[in-house]
């Protein structure tokens, strides 16, 4: 790989590491970056590179593993995902087959684009990108690239899933059968920031009274916080995409594409989670709890929009779960 001479700070850097970098540590300082989420002019020196080094290292480890192993995004089959249904039917939800829901990326101000586009409802820029995950939070499918402006609505629309989904190419295992002769070919469960149908399964909100319906809305909850989960672990093992930062559009939505890559590949190798990312100590010296800027839904699809399948849907899932209580209970 050359080197281009950055004339600054880190000058003295990129002449003393002319010529020396080697492949392995291309790669070190490239998951370096995206951990600790500092800039190119910050950490380069740690390398013994400079800044244009350290620009070309993590452009070649993107591409390199977008090459190598961008099939590692891709939904479960044979044997897995029998093993992500059972895991679903075991928490009352039947042919399910994962949970959806979006996260944002904070920005500086799009240079290349129009920046209210930008401009989420917490005032600060993003890009919103969405996800799909299973119950061991496997990543099955991430869109990424929606301006912070956007509703999950319009991002679902716009996403591939829903054409095929609603061509009927998405879903199509066998039938399940639920109460009221309802049955159905596979969904995916959402909070209500996104519009029920067929396969999105959402709650039935906080207004509802039933104690049927408050059953489903906490069990679809606690089940759909899987998707919620994915993204906090990155955010705090990836500490890049937790800060705002000025940044090239194109290359950083390849590097949070890669980081969940590397996400799905730490999954199956079984490398696990250290909580202790959840912490960080401040400019003072305290330690404090990451905030991971997280957007809870303060537009939720009104439910008089729900189409009656979705609805129908829905009942025959509660109604099922109120079965298996009773049962379980004795009643």
């Amino acid at each position: 790989m050359g080197h281009s001479t950055h004339q600054g700070g880190v000058e003295g850097c990129d002449r003393a590491a002319e010529g020396s970098t080697i492949p392995d540590q291309i790669v070190v300082y490239a998951l370096y970056r995206w951990t600790l989420g500092e800039t190119y002019d910050s950490n380069t020196c740690n390398f013994g590179i400079g800044r244009a080094s350290g620009l070309m290292a993590v452009r070649d480890v993107t591409a390199m593993l977008l090459t190598v192993y961008r099939e590692k995004i891709s939904w479960s089959m044979g044997v897995r995902k029998s093993v992500v249904l059972c895991a679903f039917v075991g928490k009352g939800f039947p042919s399910c087959h994962g949970c959806i829901g979006c996260t944002h990326i904070y920005i500086d101000k799009s240079g290349n684009a129009p920046g209210e586009d930008y401009y989420d409802r917490k005032r600060r820029f993003s890009i919103i990108t969405q996800g799909i995950a299973d119950l061991n939070l496997h990543v099955l499918e991430v869109f990424v690239d929606y301006p912070g402006s956007c509703h999950g609505v319009r991002i679902i629309h716009q996403s591939s899933i829903w054409a095929s989904a609603e061509a009927g190419e998405r879903f199509t295992g066998l039938p399940v059968m639920l109460s009221f002769d309802v049955h159905t070919n596979n969904y995916l469960l959402s909070d209500n920031d996104y519009p029920p149908s067929e396969w999105i399964v959402v709650p039935y909100g906080c207004t509802t009274h039933n104690p049927s319906e408050m059953r489903f809305d906490n069990n679809q909850k606690t089940t759909r916080g899987a998707v919620e989960r994915v993204f906090d672990r990155l955010k705090e093992m990836w500490r890049l995409f937790l800060r705002s930062h000025k940044t090239n559009m194109e290359t950083l939505l390849q590097q949070f594409f890669v980081v969940f890559i590397l996400h799905n590949l730490f999954i199956d190798a079984g490398i696990p989670f250290d909580n202790n990312m959840l912490w960080e100590v401040d400019a003072n010296g305290v330690c404090h709890h990451v905030h991971l800027g997280i957007q809870r839904s303060l537009r939720p699809v009104c439910m008089e929009t729900s189409t009656g399948d979705a609805l129908i849907l829905k009942d025959a899932l509660a109604e099922r779960m109120s079965g298996l209580s009773r049962r379980s209970t004795g009643e």
